[in-house]
């Protein structure tokens, strides 16, 4: 049952705000959210003109803190607007074990402010040589997910797997436990074009992967790719995705708009608009298929703007305003709340959370850096404005 609460004022929704730059310098929105019939969908449409949107408190299953005092510095973000967030272990050295994982969960409840009652879910990394007996601590110790990093794909995983048979028995006590596999979903082989690299993952390791092991319960995460949204909307009910706000919003000439962009550099890159298009309606379209994760990745301004530059992009601080700015430019902003705060639950098992949390139709300026250990840390759509905003 829907339990969002919009409310409506006198005015239109498209006064007392400007639209954010970073929307009206893209093509227009086409959202084209049609799914295979096997992808369960709800509808649920928003009275014109809302001006306050009340859902159950979201969770972002997909974010980076880092460690040390740039943690402590980007913790309180998420906390002050989600309930839980699933923690990536690509530390250095990366979290393989659930001692090293229980351990990381207590720096980050440290770093929680006062009154918040934020919890970290904690995630393992799977390499070569993860075994049964790890599947089996971590399911005793709560952490419900391993991660999957081919090696090389993304940030510190060059610790990643090599060859999917090789922890293939951990595979299979994964699926035994029902503990989530999370998939950071490209191959990293160099002949494949890097625009390329999602799709041909489905193909020649994911499919594979689920015909072995056809009861492993898989999120494909931080989908970019139409081909992905079709996979997933027309897998088994044990696949499901997360969808983050680049990905919605923002297609590859976000990379080069009048120079090199480096802090609209992820990865997953950015892909053509096609593609931009089948995440937007994938998201909004109803599908429980599909939910949030940010996959916001603080990196220091000087190692974004540098001439080998980190891949990932700081949402955390915005992003539920982010969100909501582009559920109601797909005319959806009555499926947020299964978006952001269902069906990230759902698919891990896992209880919704109880308390709300309150966006206003009320302009923002993004601030232009947040502080960042010794350094600073730019946002998504630093010095913009967003139509929405999360009451304090």
């Amino acid at each position: 049952m829907m339990q969002t609460s919009l409310r409506c004022s006198g005015r239109s929704a498209g006064r007392g705000a400007a639209a954010s730059p970073a929307l009206t310098s893209a093509r227009p929105l086409s959202v084209r959210p049609s799914a295979p019939a096997s992808a369960t969908a709800v509808h649920a449409a928003a009275p014109a003109g809302v001006q306050t949107l009340t859902i159950t408190r979201p969770d972002d299953w997909h974010l980076h803190v880092r460690d040390g005092q740039p943690m402590r510095d980007v913790v309180p973000h998420t906390a002050a607007h989600f309930a839980r967030a699933i923690i990536m272990p690509n530390l250095v050295p990366p979290v393989t074990t659930t001692k090293a994982a229980l351990e990381y969960k207590q720096r980050i409840e440290a770093a929680v402010p006062p009154g918040s009652n934020f919890t970290p879910l904690m995630t393992l990394y799977l390499t070569d040589r993860t075994t049964p007996e790890d599947v089996y601590a971590a399911k005793a110790a709560g952490i419900p997910a391993f991660k999957l990093y081919p090696a090389g794909a993304t940030t510190n995983s060059d610790s990643g797997v090599t060859d999917l048979k090789k922890p293939m028995a951990a595979l299979k006590a994964m699926a035994e436990t029902g503990t989530l596999l999370l998939v950071h979903g490209e191959v990293t082989d160099a002949e494949v074009d890097m625009f390329d690299r999602e799709a041909v993952f489905i193909k020649t390791k994911l499919v594979p992967l689920l015909e072995q092991v056809p009861n492993l319960r898989v999120v494909m995460e931080h989908i970019t790719t139409k081909d992905a949204a079709d996979f997933v909307a027309s897998a088994p009910a044990n696949v499901g995705a997360s969808i983050t706000p680049q990905h919605m919003l923002l297609n590859r000439n976000a990379l080069f708009a009048k120079g090199l962009r480096p802090h609209n550099y992820c990865l997953p890159i950015l892909k053509r608009e096609k593609h931009r298009e089948a995440i937007m309606g994938a998201a909004v379209g109803g599908s429980r298929k599909f939910f949030l994760g940010t996959d916001s990745a603080p990196h220091a301004k000087h190692a974004k703007e540098s001439s080998c530059g980190c891949a990932g992009m700081y949402s955390a601080p915005v992003a539920m305003a982010i969100y909501a700015t582009a559920f109601e430019k797909a005319g959806a902003l009555g499926n947020l709340e299964a978006f952001a705060s269902f069906n990230g639950p759902d698919f891990y098992g896992l209880p919704r959370n109880t308390d709300k949390l309150t966006l206003v139709r009320s302009a923002q300026r993004v601030p232009d850096s947040f502080r960042f250990g010794d350094s600073e840390v730019i946002p998504m759509w630093a010095g913009e404005e967003v139509p929405w905003s999360v009451a304090a």
